[in-house]
């Protein structure tokens, strides 16, 4: 059986639980890190020399990071809907990942929501929080535009390309922070809280996090 190991409320966990239920992959989720811990552990490392989650054992196969964990189970399991024959059609679906990991997650879940909600007010650096938030701003306003003539980030069925952009949309729409208008992502948000893995992987309480600098 596939087992995960990371604790759920872990932004990059909860991208792999999300594709692992859009998958209906029969898996054990282990919790690993956080008030868990057990990341030092040897056991640990030997999966992940770099003692991070989220990390899968796939019947021997260890694949740690979470981006390398969607690309495989998607290839694996997912078929033609979350794996493309065609290189430029998975190409298409690499780029808004990479965009979401160096460009959205930079400044959103990093700039944002370590560095506003995570972080003690009085240890709050003000003016790096207000550009993260006008980048955040310039980066959800060019997926409204994206959104405008396609239901989803690949086109007219959800794929990899969602997974990693859509996973900040429950913390994002529950922080309150200012935001532009974009009625697209929004309708893209709707569609996605449809699906019943998004809402069970992606929509977890994170109170607990607040004020908390403690991986």
């Amino acid at each position: 059986m596939l087992k995960v190991w990371g604790r759920g409320s872990s932004f990059n966990v909860q991208k792999v639980l999300w594709l692992v239920g859009e998958l209906g992959l029969s898996h054990q989720h282990i919790p690993a890190g956080g008030d868990h811990g057990g990341l030092d552990e040897p056991s640990f490392l030997a999966m992940n020399p770099h003692g991070r989650v989220p990390v899968i054992d796939d019947g021997g196969v260890m694949v740690w990071e979470s981006h390398a964990i969607l690309r495989y189970l998607a290839a694996r399991y997912g078929g033609s809907e979350w794996w493309p024959a065609s290189p430029v059609d998975r190409a298409q679906a690499d780029g808004w990942m990479d965009w979401a990991q160096t460009a959205l997650q930079r400044d959103f879940l990093t700039g944002v929501f370590w560095g506003w909600y995570r972080t003690p007010e009085p240890e709050r650096d003000n003016d790096a929080i207000r550009t993260a938030l006008a980048a955040c701003a310039k980066h959800f306003l060019l997926l409204d535009q994206i959104l405008a003539n396609r239901p989803f980030l690949g086109g007219d069925q959800p794929g990899l390309a969602d997974i990693p952009c859509g996973t900040h949309l429950f913390r994002y729409y529950a922080l309150e922070i200012d935001r532009p208008r974009t009625p697209n992502v929004e309708a893209w948000y709707g569609r996605l809280q449809a699906r019943p893995a998004y809402r069970e992987a992606v929509m977890i309480p994170f109170d607990e996090m607040k004020g908390r600098l403690a991986y």
